[in-house]
């Protein structure tokens, strides 16, 4: 009798464009019987959203650290966003929405606490630390209790390369995802990303709408659900995935806006954000708590003797929520050192 997930496969085989990438065959690190009702993506999906690391995503700061207001993106409701959007354009390029699902998940798994800034601030006391490859620890050796999740390969690729290539720990790691489906969620993070920072900005009265560069209202919309759709529409309409050698890809033009909209975001959002004592202080935090760990390693949850002592501190300080760190440094140290 042919199972579910036979099925399945054959559908996906019926139904997915010649570029798509098949479940059919997926290889993990280490082998496992396949399911008779799942997918080997599905599984991938289910694996990540029931995770440990998953859950935390909903106490790390998007943006805005300990935003005062219910409304703000925090990760979880980044990486929800993000796999919307990367659902939307797979679905019309007919490509694997259950591997875009899985790798839209898990990209973000890895991130510190307090975004970008905790990030930074880590980065400097474990030099080379990324948060995309930090995702990939997180799905190989962190999660259940230093067994891992064990995804497929292809998951495991888009949750690394979902980020623009940086020197790093592991060194010059390029930022192309071997998948159209990794592809599409890269290109989604960045359409996510731009257009809710924007939003939450607007919100928070950091920027009016009137602040907004005149050709992003031009060409991309005057609403939020607008921006986000013609940016989309784009993806859909300049990707080719009929043969295998297609791509997917965002029009010159509006890789060009886009590029403009980010510039203004750093210029008016993120780097007024980051002179914020708030921010100083949370990087202030960051650096505090590694220091104090190097110096009492016994206190780190389940030390692994294969590892750096550093690397174990800085595994340890990227799986806290905002709130979790801040009110560790509050027990650990004089309130007056977390202040500049």
């Amino acid at each position: 009798m042919t199972s579910l997930r036979e099925r399945w496969e054959d559908q996906e085989d019926r139904l997915l464009a010649p570029m798509a990438t098949r479940s059919r065959g997926a290889v993990r690190l280490h082998p496992e019987e396949v399911l008779p009702t799942r997918s080997e993506f599905q599984r991938d999906r289910d694996r990540i959203i029931h995770s440990k690391s998953f859950r935390r995503l909903m106490h790390k700061t998007q943006v805005f650290i300990a935003p005062r207001g219910d409304h703000y993106r925090t990760r979880l409701t980044h990486t929800l966003e993000v796999t919307q959007i990367a659902r939307t354009i797979g679905r019309a390029l007919q490509l694997n929405e259950d591997l875009i699902e899985a790798i839209g998940m898990g990209h973000d798994l890895g991130h510190t606490p307090f975004g970008h800034a905790g990030e930074s601030a880590l980065a400097e006391m474990y030099p080379g630390f990324r948060h995309n490859e930090q995702s990939l620890r997180v799905v190989e050796h962190l999660e259940r209790d230093g067994r891992g999740l064990n995804l497929t390969e292809p998951v495991r690729d888009g949750i690394l390369r979902h980020s623009k290539p940086r020197e790093s720990l592991a060194g010059n790691v390029s930022g192309i995802p071997a998948t159209p489906e990794g592809n599409v969620v890269k290109i989604s993070d960045s359409i996510a990303y731009m257009n809710h920072d924007l939003d939450d900005a607007i919100n928070a009265g950091i920027i009016a709408p009137a602040d907004i560069p005149d050709v992003v209202i031009y060409r991309l919309g005057n609403s939020h659900a607008s921006r986000i759709n013609t940016l989309v529409e784009d993806v859909i309409g300049n990707s080719s995935v009929d043969s295998a050698s297609g791509s997917v890809i965002m029009s010159s033009e509006l890789r060009l806006v886009a590029d403009e909209l980010r510039g203004f975001l750093f210029e008016k959002v993120y780097d007024p954000l980051n002179r914020l004592t708030e921010t100083i202080n949370a990087q202030r935090i960051v650096r505090s708590l590694y220091t104090w760990y190097l110096d009492h390693p016994e206190r780190l949850p389940d030390p692994d003797a294969a590892s750096s002592p550093d690397r174990l501190v800085a595994d340890h300080i990227a799986s806290m929520t905002d709130r979790f760190a801040i009110d560790l440094a509050e027990r650990l140290f004089d309130p007056l050192i977390l202040v500049p």
